[in-house]
Parts: structure tokens; sequence; C-alpha cells
């Protein structure tokens, strides 16, 4: 069986199927090291994972779509549209109170990692047929991310999505969690019998797709049910997440890509290309990062810059632009084109 890599075996498994295994191997093996490097370097673990990765990986949506000589000709209603609405949207929701519009943004954002994990699912499954084994599989999926999600919101965690309390008003829901503990250990015995079985009869495994289950299971668990650490679960989160979604944009719109339809880009695609190509995602992440700090935040550096509350509620919405666009965007930038009849 010819396995369905998106570039090929080292480049998939180094940047989009092992991050959650190593992260998850790191933390079993230096657990108290990681737990002090909250204690005395919250600034450098701040740096590298929330603006290094996770805000940097949001820019990286640029490569496919803004970036790309033409693209925005093509939809100009979508590409100049998303950020207009998402704008609109954040004021509106300001209106209603900053923890109201951050608990809304925290449910988009869950939805648009679960999104991804299923993507990625879809892509490595992209030779299957649509039968039970691939229903499975998607079923499984969503029960690895949707399961730590729902035990969250009816367990108190130590950790927060972006600010405090942002989901308890769902604690008052009644008491789900023995009936959705049992249908997710359940789900995940199937998928393990379905695929060992499978392998068995067909003498073959889609390691890829494999992979990607199994480590969507793992990292969602560890990092949000077994784990009640603040730090653990950002690392896992975030590098589970952002390392894939930069690997994935750079692979199918850069590298592979011949040179007459990157233009421009191709500058890109040499081996100093791709430190250019993370240096511009590094230097939007750091740029957006610096303006919430020194605007709102306050947190990791201040430059004392005092913002009136009636400012806020327009200046926090704009901000949240950048984010809220890579979101929505992403719900459509990776459907396929249908096939003409």
């Amino acid at each position: 069986m010819k396995q369905p890599w998106i570039h090929n075996v080292k480049t998939d498994w180094w940047f989009i199927l092992s991050p959650p295994f190593l992260v998850l191997l790191v933390i079993f093996l230096f657990q108290k090291q990681i737990q002090g490097l909250e204690n005395h370097y919250s600034f450098y673990t701040w740096l590298f994972l929330i603006v290094f990765v996770d805000v940097a990986h949001v820019y990286s949506t640029l490569f496919k779509t803004y970036f790309v000589k033409g693209e925005i000709q093509k939809n100009k209603w979508l590409y100049l549209g998303i950020p207009a609405v998402s704008w609109i949207l954040g004021i509106i929701l300001f209106q209603f109170g900053s923890l109201t519009f951050w608990s809304v943004l925290a449910l988009v954002a869950v939805f648009h990692f679960i999104r991804q994990q299923y993507g990625f699912m879809r892509i490595y499954a992209r030779f299957e047929p649509n039968n039970w084994s691939k229903r499975i599989d998607e079923v499984a999926v969503y029960s690895a991310t949707i399961y730590p999600m729902l035990y969250w919101f009816k367990t108190p965690r130590a950790f927060t999505w972006f600010v405090d309390n942002e989901f308890d008003w769902l604690q008052n829901l009644p008491d789900y969690i023995p009936f959705i503990t049992i249908t997710y250990f359940a789900i995940l015995i199937i998928w393990i019998i379905k695929t060992v079985i499978e392998a068995f009869k067909t003498k073959n495994i889609n390691v890829p797709k494999t992979a990607l289950i199994t480590g969507t299971f793992l990292s969602w668990y560890f990092g949000i049910v077994y784990f009640n650490n603040d730090l653990l679960f950002t690392f896992l989160n975030v590098i589970s997440h952002g390392i894939p979604y930069i690997a994935l944009i750079y692979i199918r719109e850069i590298q592979q890509k011949e040179n007459h339809q990157l233009n421009r880009m191709q500058i890109f695609k040499s081996f100093s290309g791709i430190f250019l190509f993370i240096g511009v995602l590094l230097s939007f992440a750091f740029m957006e990062e610096f303006l919430w700090e020194t605007l709102v935040w306050n947190e990791h550096f201040s430059l004392n810059v005092i913002i009136s509350e009636k400012l806020l509620q327009f200046l926090v919405p704009l901000l949240v632009v950048p984010q809220l666009t890579h979101y929505l965007l992403d719900g459509f930038i990776w459907r396929k084109p249908k096939k003409v009849a």
C-alpha cells in the first residue's frame, strides 16, 4: 500500500505527526522540570509557545490567501468581507461584556482546533473509499477532541483558553460526565478493534492516518483531562496544533508549487527561504503580541499606555481580527472545488 503522505515520510512525521508524541514524551520524562520553567521562566515559555507558535501559525494563512497573486481578485467578498465582519462581530459581542466576548471567541477557537484534526484525517484518508471504516475514523477524531472539551466544561481546570471563567456558564448543565466517558472509551475501543482487524485483513495499514488519530487521542486527553496544569496544557495544545498547520501551509503552498505559480513567493522555496518564511511569521506574531501587551494585557511587559474603556471596546475586537479571520477563513480555503460534470 502506498502511504498517503502529504510530502514525504520524514517531513510528515517530524512536522505534522510527531509533535503530540514528542511533547508527551518530554512531559513524562521531564514533568517537574517543565513545571519549574513556568515558575522561573514564564516570559520565555510565553514567548516561544504563545507568540512564536500559536500566534505565528495564524499568520501562515497569509501564504495561502492574501500573499497569493490574484487570490483576492478571485473572491473579494470573502477576503475583504471576513476581516470586516470579524471586527463588527467583535464590537457587537464586546457590548455584552468582555467575558461574553472571550467566551464566544474561545468556542470558535475550539471548533477550529477540532476541525483541523478532522481535516488532517481527511487528507490522510483521501485515497480510501467513503465506507463504514472511514465513518468510524471520523467519529473517532470528533470523540478524541469533543470529549475532553465537554469534560473541561463541567470540571474546573487549572488553565484557560483565553481568560478566567470563560466556560463557567456551561457548568450549570446537567452532569453528563459518566455518560460521555463511557461513550468516549467505547468509541476508542471500537476504533482500535476496527483498525487492528482492517490491518490483519488487508495486510496493510494507513500509517499517517492512524498516527494522526492516535496522536489526537493522546494530546487532547492528556492535555485536558489527565493533566490539570496550565503549562502542560499549553505545551500540548499549541505545539500539536500550530506546528502541523505551519508545515502544511509551507508544503502545500510553497514547496509543492512550481516557481511560475509562486511568482514573487518563490524566494521562500529555497533552503534559506524556509528561514525567511519562519522569519515573516515570527515578525507578524511579535508585532501583534507587542500591541496586545502594551495596549491591553500589560502582563509580560508594559509601556504604561493607558487606554480608556470606551476605546477598548473597539480596540480589542480590532486586535482579534487576524485571529478570527484565520478561524473563519479556514472554513473556506481548504474546500476542494466541486467537480464539473
